[in-house]
């Protein structure tokens, strides 16, 4: 009997272990034992008791060394979705393993990565669901004398479309990942490639090939964004290929819950063979999954950061690695995690040296603002080189971005006579001024009110905002460049349904002359048009006290070099402008020479030497209690408990410390980092600490939630 048939045998009727969703803090993390009068495979979905409520759970496989009181004393499962194929052994061992990895109950992670609206559902509502979403009979054609010929045929299919010519670098990658295919055992492909490089088409011409081969494609991207315009190019590449509704489909947080569980089912069934989404689409249900592909793979947006906390990206690798299917990571910046596999030969690497059609890479210029002379009363942000460089495109029918990662008019209000500054009351920050609206929002606790009139402290009606966002940016270049049609894309700009689309088409269509946006407008999208990138205010990140804050720069500023000069036929040489007052620092220095080997050579050089990831391993355990010493209190005790536990010779837990935003919405926040050079060993500890943990948090009554981060990427 295949492993398949097995895996779809029922449990015998009885008692079956079932998944429900508890909190962490419960302690119940396994499944729990109920009563059913019919046999119930694992992966099955139903919906039983718990407490006084009804609610979905999952049916799994029965742990081993089974101890479970006898059946006379079970709640009885309530309702079986019977119209819904179980879900199968390679998405329960996915689960099972996040569940692990991350620390978090396996109940928890299950229910929270299915769609909202199961928890809602009958079993005859989910019927209902189903039929709609079932294929639709054709309609019989109508009688006709006249024989169909091949033309009717033509007309009847969509054209297949003329695909574009492959540079060498890009058809050696698609060779080497259609053979992987058909491999035993491939190993995961990091696909580096400078931006405009082709990698997207790679990325087709490989889903293509699994698509004929009768497999799924699971497409992840970092940002809810990028995914319409990656779904408007791949079904304008395979409608002749998946003509029918559904056959290609989308998951992200964005989607209403009728239109995500749309999208799930047609996934589950089978009727989805492409599947593009962001982080919470690497647990999508695809039973005949072939190709995984992870877009931008060095995003931090991949990392969930509540819940459970896992790598969208890391999992993809594992769940590739378990089924035995290709994967193929992509980037031109790639994490230096997935570098350092591909030094040392876990991965290998796929190189596309150079952008299709010929266009060259942006010429970068760092631009020292310590050579201009100062003037009092003239911003810093919109020099006047600066203005002259986008009046001289502007001359030339060109577009520009003008790229300012910090949203908002300004980060502040300031009042000159007692030095008050819009501070939250509920927060460790600054309130930002936004004009449009003349209101002061925390983008943290979202504590929002009018601009006062009149400073609260002192009286003073001459209160002034101090520095700048996009906001900003927008109104200084409206005045200095009067013709110039100028647009804004950020999240303030973009918050309606359908905005960011219409914007960017404007873009696209040419109506726009100089785009001002955040890190929302440098990642993915080829805007052919733009020929100059400015970068006016990113030395910050130079200072953080993160160690992958050179990494994310780097990046992020790659990204937006990579918008300028994509279409050969644009005339002018394409340029990025990044003003700075640290134009030695060797971020802006491999920038400038577009060398992102060299920049990694250096950073994982001084990681190896600090002994900091891929060199070591880390989780970060956090805190939040209604005051700072709760919450310090609870990690010291929580490190003194882990010191009783063995290996401790081959880990480190560093003193407690604040979040870099200690109080959001009246929560104080501290955090405590423990370093393995290890991973099995930190994840064996890891499993002894939590359960004293749970215990701790019931002593301290002052914490109001604690968690494990593994990996984290924002220390």
């Amino acid at each position: 009997m295949s492993a398949q048939a097995i895996d779809s045998l029922p449990a015998a009727s009885g008692r079956v272990p079932v998944l429900v969703e508890t909190p962490q803090h419960s302690g119940l993390g396994g499944p729990l034992d109920y009563l059913s009068e019919r046999a119930l495979a694992p992966g099955s979905l139903v919906r039983v008791p718990l407490g006084k409520r009804e609610v979905l759970g999952l049916v799994w496989d029965a742990p081993e060394g089974d101890d479970s009181p006898s059946a006379a004393t079970l709640k009885p499962v309530l309702d079986h979705f019977e119209g819904l194929a179980p879900l199968d052994e390679g998405w329960r061992r996915l689960v099972a393993f996040a569940a692990s990895y991350y620390q978090r109950g396996q109940g928890e992670l299950a229910l929270a990565v299915l769609p909202p609206a199961l928890r809602d559902d009958s079993p005859a509502q989910l019927a209902r669901r189903l039929k709609r979403l079932a294929p639709k009979p054709a309609k019989p054609a109508r009688k006709s004398t006249r024989r169909p010929t091949a033309a009717d045929a033509a007309a009847a299919a969509p054209a297949p479309p003329v695909l574009p010519d492959l540079s060498p670098d890009q058809q050696r990658a698609v060779d080497d990942l259609c053979a992987q295919l058909h491999h035993a055992a491939p190993k995961p492909r990091l696909l580096f490639g400078v931006t405009g490089s082709g990698k997207t088409e790679v990325y087709l011409r490989a889903a293509e090939a699994a698509l004929a081969a009768g497999r799924q494609v699971l497409v992840l991207v970092p940002e809810i964004n990028l995914t319409p315009q990656l779904e408007a190019r791949f079904t304008a590449r395979f409608a002749h290929l998946l003509p029918a509704p559904h056959a290609i489909v989308s998951l992200h947080s964005a989607l209403t819950p009728a239109q995500r569980m749309a999208s799930w089912l047609a996934a589950h069934t089978g009727q989805a063979r492409l599947v593009l989404g962001t982080r919470l689409a690497v647990f999508a249900s695809m039973p005949e999954l072939g190709l995984i592909v992870v877009d931008e793979e060095h995003d931090p947006s991949y990392k969930q950061q509540d819940g459970a906390r896992y790598s969208a990206r890391d999992l993809a690798v594992w769940r590739a690695h378990d089924l035995r299917i290709p994967i193929v990571l992509g980037s031109a910046t790639p994490s230096l995690e997935s570098w350092q596999q591909a030094e040392i030969g876990r991965y290998v690497r796929l190189n596309l040296t150079g952008r299709v059609g010929g266009s060259l890479l942006p010429r970068v210029r760092l631009f020292d603002m310590k050579a201009l002379p100062p003037q009092p009363g003239v911003s810093t942000a919109l020099t006047a080189p600066l203005i002259a460089a986008l009046q001289e495109r502007l001359a030339r029918g060109e577009q520009s971005l003008v790229f300012l990662n910090r949203r908002g008019y300004a980060p502040v209000l300031h009042c000159g006579e007692c030095q008050w500054k819009s501070d939250c009351p509920h927060c460790s920050a600054w309130r930002v001024f936004h004009k449009r609206d003349r209101t002061l929002r925390c983008h943290h606790c979202g504590f929002t009110e009018r601009v006062p009139r009149h400073c609260p402290a002192c009286g003073n009606a001459d209160i002034a905002p101090l520095g700048r966002g996009t906001e900003k940016l927008e109104e200084q270049l409206q005045e200095a460049l009067p013709t110039a049609r100028i647009l804004r894309i950020d999240a303030d700009s973009t918050r309606l349904k359908g905005e960011l689309e219409a914007q960017l088409q404007t873009v696209h269509d040419g109506d726009v002359d100089i785009l001002v946006g955040t890190q929302m407008v440098t990642k993915g999208h080829d805007f052919r048009r733009i020929r100059f990138v400015a970068a006016v205010n990113p030395d910050g990140a130079l200072f953080s006290s993160d160690f992958r804050a050179p990494e994310r720069l780097f990046a992020l500023l790659m990204q937006a070099a990579g918008r300028a000069g994509r279409d050969a036929a644009g005339g002018s040489e394409a340029e990025m402008w990044v003003q700075t007052w640290h134009r030695e620092n060797a971020v802006y220095q491999a920038l400038a020479r577009h060398d992102y080997e060299a920049f990694a050579r250096s950073q994982l050089a001084e990681r190896k030497t600090a002994h900091l990831p891929p060199f070591s391993h880390l989780a970060l355990l956090r805190a939040e209690a209604r005051t700072e010493q709760a919450a310090r209190d609870f990690l010291k005790d929580a490190a003194q408990v882990g010191s009783t536990i063995a290996g401790s010779e081959d880990r480190f837990v560093y003193p407690p410390v604040p979040h870099p935003i200690a109080r959001v919405a009246n929560v104080e926040r501290m955090q405590m980092l423990v370093e393995s050079g290890q991973r099995a060993r930190l994840q064996a500890f890891l499993r002894d600490w939590l359960p004293e943990l749970l215990q701790l948090k019931r002593q301290h009554k002052g914490v109001l939630r604690w968690a494990v981060d593994v990996d984290p990427l924002a220390i």
